[in-house]
C-alpha cells in the first residue's frame, strides 16, 4: 500500500523536512531586514542589492497581493540611501572584486565581465582594472594572473614534463576561455618550468 503524503505537504516536498512556510507580507521594514542581512553576509554593488531585492518582491508577490511599483520605489530610496550612507560603494566593491578575482588568475576581461554583469558600470570597471595592476602595465598584470591561474590548474609548466606536449592544445584552450589573449596564453604555457 503506498504512503499517502500528508495534506499540509507538497507534493514534492522532500521527506523528514518541514514545509517551507510562505514569505510574509512585504513593508518597508522587512525589505530593510533582507537588505541588511545579504550586505552582512555579502559585498555588493548597488546594482546587484537592487536586483536581490526584486528577486525577493517576486517571490513575495506569489503569496501576497503586492505593487511591484511601489516595492520598487521602497528599494530605490533604500539604495539611495546606503550609497549616502557609504554602506555601498560601487567604486570600492569594484576594486575589492578586482583584485580578489586577480588573485584567483582572473584575466582583465573575466573581471570586467564579472563586475559587469554585477551591474558596476564602466567608469568603476575601468579604475578597478587600473588600481589591480599596481603600477605594472595591464599586458603584466594579465600574465601573472594567467601564471597564477595555470599553478592553480596545473597546466602547462605546472605540469608534469612527460605529459606537457600532449596537453598543450587543452592548457591554450583553458586559458582562452579565462579570456586571455592568445599571446599570454602562448607565454604561459609555453614558460620554462625552471624560471
Amino acid at each position: 500500500m503506498a504512503k499517502k503524503t500528508p495534506p499540509d505537504r507538497p507534493p514534492n516536498h522532500p521527506p523528514g523536512r518541514p514545509p517551507r512556510r510562505p514569505p510574509r507580507p512585504l513593508t518597508p521594514e522587512r525589505l530593510e531586514k533582507s537588505a541588511l542581512a545579504y550586505l552582512e553576509r555579502y559585498a555588493s554593488s548597488a546594482e546587484n542589492l537592487r536586483r536581490v531585492l526584486m528577486r525577493k518582491v517576486a517571490r513575495v508577490a506569489r503569496h501576497h497581493p503586492t505593487d511591484p511599483d511601489q516595492a520598487a520605489e521602497w528599494i530605490d530610496a533604500l539604495v539611495a540611501r546606503y550609497l549616502k550612507a557609504g554602506l555601498l560603494d560601487d567604486q570600492t566593491y569594484a576594486e575589492g572584486r578586482a583584485r580578489s578575482l586577480t588573485r584567483q588568475g582572473a584575466s582583465a576581461r573575466r573581471i570586467a565581465a564579472t563586475l559587469a554583469a554585477k551591474g558596476v558600470e564602466r567608469d568603476h570597471i575601468d579604475a578597478a582594472l587600473a588600481s589591480r595592476d599596481d603600477g605594472e602595465d595591464a599586458a603584466e598584470a594579465d600574465r601573472a594572473a594567467a601564471f597564477t591561474y595555470a599553478r592553480r590548474r596545473r597546466l602547462g609548466p605546472y605540469r608534469a614534463p612527460d605529459k606537457r606536449a600532449e596537453h598543450r592544445h587543452k592548457d591554450l584552450a583553458a586559458l582562452a576561455r579565462q579570456g586571455f589573449s592568445s599571446d599570454t596564453a602562448h607565454a604561459v604555457i609555453d614558460a620554462d618550468p625552471e624560471e
